[in-house]
This record gives structure tokens, C-alpha cells and sequence, in this order.
């Protein structure tokens, strides 16, 4: 890692993508701060107001926003931005890019 990253993660304890997230933070041991946003109005619509957007979850690194992002395209930006170097050898067993809920008809949808 070429530099300290600045990390607010815009999160909901059980959501799937939010998983994805926190998964890749923890995977290159990147220190972040969690914003509970099912638990705080104020967090939500910080959120809302900083990603012009109300889907979560949503992380902001050094100050550029990432609006409703998966695991799996924050992996894919903090590499091609060079934020991180590849660790194969670091593995995760949660999905990166899971749904926060399925619906009756077994269809993805938003929660």
C-alpha cells in the first residue's frame, strides 16, 4: 500500500453486499470506519446527501465516493487505483458480491 487510506464504510449488519464489503476491507487489513446505517438517521442521510443516492452500501476512500458498491467492485477499484497490492494468498470465505435478500420468487432484490 502506497499511502495511509482514509475509509468510512456506509453499512447494514446483515446485508449481503455489505458483507462483500467488509470482507475485502478486512482481506488487505485496511482500517475503516462503520456507519451503522439501519441504526442512525443521521448516518443514512449522510450517506444519501454524500453519494446523491439512497442504495447502500456505499464506502468513501480518501475522500471519492463509491456509491452503492459490491465487495467484489471495491476489490476491483483499490487494485486498479494501485490503493492495495493483490494478496492471493488472503482469502475470504464470504461472498463479494451477495444480495442483501432474496425474494419469494427467488429473485434478487435490493433490502
Amino acid at each position: 500500500m502506497k499511502q495511509k487510506l482514509q475509509i468510512t464504510a456506509y453499512l447494514k449488519p446483515s446485508c449481503g453486499w455489505s458483507n462483500g464489503v467488509r470482507a475485502v476491507l478486512e482481506k488487505y487489513a485496511l482500517p475503516y470506519e462503520e456507519k451503522d446505517i439501519t441504526i442512525s438517521p443521521q448516518f443514512r442521510l449522510e450517506m444519501e446527501q454524500r453519494s446523491k443516492q439512497s442504495l447502500s452500501p456505499c464506502v468513501v476512500v480518501n475522500g471519492h465516493m463509491l456509491a452503492d458498491i459490491s465487495g467484489e467492485e471495491l476489490e476491483h477499484y483499490l487494485l486498479s487505483s494501485k490503493l492495495v497490492e493483490d494478496a492471493p494468498h488472503h482469502t475470504t470465505s464470504v461472498p463479494l458480491n451477495s444480495p442483501c435478500c432474496v425474494a419469494a420468487d427467488g429473485q434478487k432484490k435490493r433490502a
